[in-house]
């Protein structure tokens, strides 16, 4: 008899069909590549591409714009203030506050947004921060800020979205 056909053959397809059952493959969901951007390996051009001159000077080339021209320096309502560059939550609205500087300033930044490093280009060591994740040039911190913190971080408006809630 062919040992294809036999007994035990026919006996175990039911078997095999329960642990096909069993263990059946679970769906995998892959990120695309649209969904998972590495936003600190992009090229100068494909910046250019993503964002205004202005604000690729103050994302990419760590520039600084004239003070009271944004018009987030303004802004009230309660929301969630962006990086321009990637979209990441930086400052939550109750952390801004009126510093008369002319630039969007802020108490505290949201637990691990940003990063520091020292800038010596006006000789005098400043702190200056970016975003975590794309490196963006957002501004300066400074030891004057309102308390609890005592700290103002002083941001440029064109490195910024708002999300209002």
């Amino acid at each position: 008899m062919n040992r294809f056909l036999s007994r035990r053959f026919f006996i175990l397809i039911p078997f095999a069909s329960i642990l096909k059952v069993m263990f059946k493959p679970q769906k995998v969901f892959a990120v695309s590549n649209d969904d998972f951007i590495d936003y600190k390996s992009l090229s100068k051009e494909e910046w250019r591409q993503r964002l205004s001159p202005e604000a690729f000077y103050i994302l990419r080339e760590e520039g600084t714009e004239r003070p009271f021209t944004s018009n987030l320096n303004n802004e009230k309502r309660e929301g969630v203030f962006k990086c321009a560059g990637c979209g990441q939550p930086l400052f939550l609205s109750d952390a801004k506050f009126d510093s008369g500087t002319g630039w969007p300033s802020f108490s505290r930044p949201i637990d691990g947004a940003i990063d520091t490093k020292i800038d010596f280009k006006l000789i005098v060591p400043r702190t200056e921060y970016h975003c975590s994740r794309c490196d963006g040039h957002q501004g300066h911190v400074f030891n004057d800020g309102p308390q609890p913190t005592g700290k103002r971080y002083c941001n440029n408006g064109l490195a910024l979205s708002f999300d209002a809630n």
